[in-house]
């Protein structure tokens, strides 16, 4: 990627290609990137037409820009060598740091790690100089990086004295967000959040470079969803959203507008915004949460298509995203392939595919892979939502394997990493709630009833993704409270929340879940069962007599296929039938469907 231009523009090379060079300056101040590119290019050519250093430069930008990744690069080397033949070592010193910046995202850390080493030979002698401010925030990130947040933010103060001193609203921008990354591993949220809102309001505001905008974007949507800060994912998505979407052509030429008499050259199609795609990823996070699943899962196969190369992490995100889809969707295989996609691109498709193998009786493979997972994770603080979300995944498996203390365990961890941010301490409640009705002791007097522990655990977990509009997991939260519910003897509170849950997983397309709370509403319908069934034998018929094959059964109920086959036998022998036709010929015949 590019940096922001720093320098004023060299003479031009000759007074015969004065109007060409200046009208490619002109595109590049207006971001106008595939003019600018054709302009440069053709002239670059000419055996006759060098262009300057700055020059050179602008044609790494707009290389860049419009998709010639290796041409970027090749220039910009070229760039640095003017500078250095012409002992200008800021503009050399901007080169080299971008070079470093540039390889590091090609996958060559090598070439990155000695083009960082001559950036620092270039700039850190001279006097305080707004170039000096990519490497302040290089060493804040490598800091981070390696858990040393005082010298982050020693980093970070650095980099905001030379954005202030420098007057660049890119550079305050950035040094903005360089700040509150710092702040937020320290544990300072408001502080932290406070100043990723006020440099993005520079970005939405149309004051920064298309350069900058890009990266605070990605950064942004980044800290939004590791920090846990839901609303402002949502909000910052949507800018980045439009601010990427077609066309896109840059910056309008200054000092034109409607009332001018002099025409304004049509600029060329500046083509796809390559940051794109990266934001399209964070997207498809914000719509599976809001449960526009259809949509999700179309913007995560469009996503992985604009991903450009040195961004292949979030393409990983966009398939594990729609792997988490399918998998709710009870689209098992689909789900499958998606998380193997996420895999081999480099993320742990945890905790889903954790949650897709309970689904499909692998319990012990589930328990394995998260506790592999948690095992991987680094500093909570770096990312609360990714390990939140691990621990709600581990209360969950536990409690169906029936290890009720490795559930309590993830519960009380989830508990205390949740403080006061609501989407985490949503989950948290959720968690707490299920270990509570599961009978675990979670802080409320000793000889508690266990439903009675539960529901208001359960009922604040509720209002809390409500208030999110977080429509899947509030529906989970009420199948818990059902079991609430029903336990206290209230069958009509029971219902009434089976029903809200079946409404949502059916507009969400969560089939297995869908079945389930049919399944569970059809059985309050008969304190007694007929033919000595369980309920959990009754639940197994209806879904019989509703066409559901073993596999079908299993993932609705979140058993094995063989604790299904199990089921059967039982109910063929109590009922003295021989056949799954016959089943359902007597669950008809009984009320049981």
């Amino acid at each position: 990627m590019s940096a922001p231009t720093l320098h004023t523009a060299d003479a031009t090379a000759g007074a015969g290609t004065a109007d060409t060079v200046e009208h490619a300056r002109d595109a590049v101040a207006r971001e106008s990137w595939a003019e600018a590119y054709a302009l440069l290019h053709a002239q670059d050519l000419h055996p006759t037409r060098a262009l300057t250093a700055t020059d050179l430069s602008a044609l790494a930008d707009a290389a860049w820009w419009s998709g010639h990744v290796d041409e970027s690069v090749a220039a910009r080397l070229r760039a640095h060598s003017a500078y250095v033949a012409a002992d200008d070592h800021r503009g050399a010193g901007l080169e080299a740091w971008w070079l470093h910046y540039e390889y590091a995202g090609l996958g060559r850390p090598a070439a990155a790690s000695g083009w960082l080493h001559r950036a620092r030979h270039h700039l850190e002698g001279l006097p305080d100089c707004p170039e000096q401010c990519f490497l302040a925030w290089t060493d804040a990130e490598e800091a981070l990086a390696h858990g040393d947040p005082a010298g982050a933010l020693a980093a970070s103060d650095r980099m905001t004295r030379l954005a202030v001193g420098s007057g660049s609203p890119d550079l305050l921008a950035l040094s903005r967000q360089a700040a509150s990354s710092t702040l937020l591993a320290q544990g300072r949220r408001a502080e932290a959040l406070s100043l990723l809102d006020d440099a993005i309001c520079a970005a939405t505001a149309g004051e920064l470079s298309g350069m900058v905008t890009g990266w605070l974007y990605c950064l942004a949507l980044t800290q939004c969803m590791e920090a846990a800060d839901f609303p402002r994912a949502v909000e910052w998505t949507n800018a980045a959203m439009e601010w990427c979407a077609p066309p896109w052509a840059g910056r309008p030429p200054e000092g034109h507008g409607e009332g001018d008499d002099e025409p304004v050259p049509a600029a060329l199609p500046s083509g796809e915004n390559p940051f794109r795609g990266v934001c399209r990823a964070h997207r498809v996070d914000v719509l599976d949460l809001l449960g526009s699943w259809a949509l999700a899962e179309a913007e995560a196969r469009q996503a992985c298509r604009e991903v450009p190369a040195d961004c292949l992490e979030s393409a990983a995100a966009a398939y594990y995203a729609a792997g988490d889809v399918q998998r709710r969707q009870g689209r098992l295989d689909a789900a499958t392939v998606s998380y193997a996609h996420a895999h081999e691109l480099g993320r742990i498709p945890q905790p889903g595919l954790a949650l897709l193998r309970l689904a499909q009786g692998r319990t012990d493979a589930a328990v394995a892979g998260l506790r592999l997972a948690l095992a991987c994770a680094g500093d909570s603080r770096h990312d609360l939502l990714g390990r939140a979300r691990l621990l709600g995944a581990t209360t969950e498996v536990a409690l169906a394997v029936g290890d009720v203390p490795g559930a309590a365990e993830a519960a009380d961890e989830l508990d205390t990493l949740a403080g006061d941010v609501p989407l985490l301490r949503a989950i948290a409640d959720t968690a707490r709630g299920a270990v509570a009705l599961a009978g675990a002791e979670t802080g409320t007097a000793p000889g508690t009833p266990a439903h009675e522990r539960a529901l208001p655990l359960l009922r604040q977990a509720l209002a809390g993704w409500l208030e999110l509009r977080v429509p899947y997991e509030a529906a989970q939260v009420r199948m818990l409270l059902a079991a609430a519910d029903r336990a206290v003897g209230d069958e009509e509170a029971a219902r009434l929340e089976l029903a809200a849950a079946r409404t949502v997983f059916e507009r969400l397309g969560a089939v297995p879940d869908a079945r389930r709370a049919a399944a569970l509403l059809s059985g309050g319908k008969r304190r007694r069962l007929p033919g000595g069934l369980t309920a959990r034998e009754a639940e197994v018929l209806r879904l019989v007599a509703g066409g559901g094959t073993n596999k079908d059964i299993a993932q609705a109920l979140v058993i094995s296929e063989h604790t299904v086959s199990r089921h059967l036998n039982n109910i063929f022998a109590k009922l003295g039938v021989g056949s799954r036709a016959a089943a359902t010929a007597y669950a008809y015949a009984h009320g049981l469907v």
